[in-house]
């Protein structure tokens, strides 16, 4: 059965477009023997609909105040990187805060490269990979 080389849906002998994607499949370069990875988990529904791109620019900007994570949905440890950046920066007068901030920042940067490289899953365990 050959697959969408877009998206990975089966495609029926003779159809001219994919039926999911509506990719032309007329060509060779339109039909993979069998889907990829990638295209296999989106079929699977494994796929987060969230843009990597702005879980990317979230992370990058915004990171140490976790509006990457409050854009993925999991807003527990969003609420926890907030509360630790402000207390930080409420008591960095007193040195007390440093670590936190330092703490936070860290956890900010592995944030990123981690939706940089397509590993970060949104709230409900799915992959954000699309760009």
């Amino acid at each position: 059965m050959p697959y969408c080389a877009h998206c990975g849906a089966e495609i029926s002998e003779g159809t001219q477009f994919c039926p999911k994607c509506g990719t032309p499949v007329a060509t060779s370069v339109g039909i993979a023997a069998k889907p990829d990875a990638g295209a296999a988990q989106e079929l699977a529904g494994d796929i987060s609909p969230k843009s990597r791109v702005a879980a990317t620019l979230f992370a990058w900007f915004l990171g140490g105040f976790g509006a990457h994570r409050f854009y993925v949905g999991k807003t527990g440890t969003a609420v926890v990187m907030l509360v630790l950046t402000l207390v930080g920066l409420a008591t960095v007068w007193f040195m007390v805060g440093i670590p936190f901030l330092v703490a936070v920042g860290i956890w900010a940067f592995v944030d990123f490269i981690i939706a940089v490289t397509g590993s970060m899953t949104d709230g409900e365990g799915k992959l954000i990979k699309k760009w």
